[in-house]
């Protein structure tokens, strides 16, 4: 019967051990079963959808505002509707994604949380720092595509037009436009955050990264031509020279982390 027991409350622990560099590994018991731990992080979802729904209200309660905000890279334009509901709808979409955009550090928070008693102090000491490192470039990322691409890839398109074409826009299609640069913005932010875990899990060196250099110069210009929206060479150039920036960043960083 003591064995039997004994058997059972092994099957309750959970053993982690990697420390990134495979060296003087740590062993790490958390006394929780798997149950609790799903239930955890059904609470924590849980929470975080709310948040979602609260900050999104209340930017629905502001959204006039925020449209202001959001026509403000472009002047001398007319936005108009094509639809009796259309404006509804984008508002609505504005609303979610302000919404899913301030959840975000309670998101990584709750990530953390949840992280923490299962990882080891040396995977502590890497991991924690990359998620907030993760939020603050994406963070970066919008910024610099709602002073820099987007305004270049409007003017663009409206100094192309200019004196033939009075600009009247939908304010839908416009919204869809500069959602897709500032995540896709946001997210090519992250290539710094990928290199650092791909050369801590020795897939590669910051060395080979550097070697690669010429490759990831073509790289960088195909992904700056695939993640705009916008068919304007200037936009793709000002992203692929924000990607190349980003990966010799993280290439010193690394660097730097490893020496």
């Amino acid at each position: 019967m003591d064995n039997i027991t004994n058997k059972t409350s092994k099957n309750n622990f959970m053993v982690t051990n990697s420390d990134f560099n495979f060296i003087n590994s740590e062993t790490v018991i958390l006394e929780l079963p798997f149950s609790e731990h799903i239930e955890e992080l059904r609470q924590r979802v849980f929470h975080i959808v709310w948040i979602i729904l609260a900050l999104t209200s209340i930017a629905f309660l502001e959204v006039k505002l925020l449209v202001k905000v959001l026509e403000l890279p472009v002047d001398n334009v007319k936005f108009f509707q094509l639809s009796p509901g259309e404006y509804f709808v984008s508002t609505v979409k504005i609303s979610f994604y302000t919404g899913l955009l301030f959840v975000s550090p309670f998101a990584i928070g709750q990530i953390i949380l949840f992280l923490l008693p299962g990882l080891t102090k040396k995977e502590t000491k890497v991991i924690l720092p990359l998620l907030l490192s993760s939020l603050c470039l994406f963070g970066l990322g919008l910024l610099f595509s709602y002073y820099a691409l987007i305004p270049a890839a409007l003017n663009f398109f409206l100094n192309y037009s200019d004196e033939v074409i009075e600009p009247l826009w939908s304010f839908n299609q416009y919204f869809e436009f500069i959602l897709v640069l500032f995540y896709s913005t946001g997210l090519a932010f992250q290539i710094p955050i990928i290199q650092i875990l791909l050369g801590l899990l020795n897939f590669v060196s910051a060395q080979q990264m550097l070697a690669a250099w010429r490759y990831v110069i073509l790289v960088s210009t195909i992904f700056g031509a695939i993640l705009t929206p916008s068919t304007d060479p200037l936009t793709q150039l000002l992203l692929s020279l924000a990607i190349l920036l980003l990966y010799f960043l993280g290439v010193g960083i690394l660097f730097l982390i490893k020496n």
